[in-house]
C-alpha cells in the first residue's frame, strides 16, 4: 500500500473550483505506480494497461491517495495483470474518487 501526501490544490483547480478530473487521474496513476514498483519482485517490471475511474463527490482542497494491490505480487516466468485499487480522499478523509488500475507485470528482459 502506498499513500504519499499530495500537492494537488488550488493550482489544479478547474473552472468550477474543484480539483481537475485529470489531476485526480494523474495522482491515482502516480500512487498506483509507486505502490506497484515498491511491491513487485526485483526481477519483474510493470506498465499500466488501463484505468477505470469513478468520481464520487466534488474534490476540494488537498487530496490523499492510497493504492492497494488486489493480491500479493509474485515472481513469474509469464506476464500477468495485477489490479491496484486507488482511493483518493479529501482532507476530512472522505473518498472523492476511486480508480482501478490494471498493471501488466512481466519478467525483466536481460540487458
Amino acid at each position: 500500500m502506498a499513500s504519499p501526501p499530495s500537492a494537488i490544490g488550488a493550482r489544479s483547480a478547474n473552472h468550477i473550483g474543484t480539483v481537475h478530473a485529470i489531476a485526480l487521474c494523474n495522482l491515482a496513476e502516480f500512487v498506483g505506480g509507486l505502490a506497484c514498483d515498491a511491491s513487485i519482485p526485483p526481477s519483474m517490471r510493470w506498465i499500466p494497461k488501463g484505468m477505470t475511474v469513478a468520481y464520487l463527490k466534488k474534490a476540494i482542497g488537498s487530496m490523499r491517495a492510497t493504492a492497494t494491490p488486489a493480491f500479493a505480487p509474485r515472481e513469474s516466468a509469464q506476464g500477468y495483470e495485477l489490479p491496484f485499487e486507488v482511493v483518493v480522499a479529501n482532507a476530512q478523509g472522505e473518498p472523492v474518487f476511486t480508480a482501478t488500475i490494471a498493471m501488466w507485470v512481466s519478467p525483466k528482459t536481460p540487458r
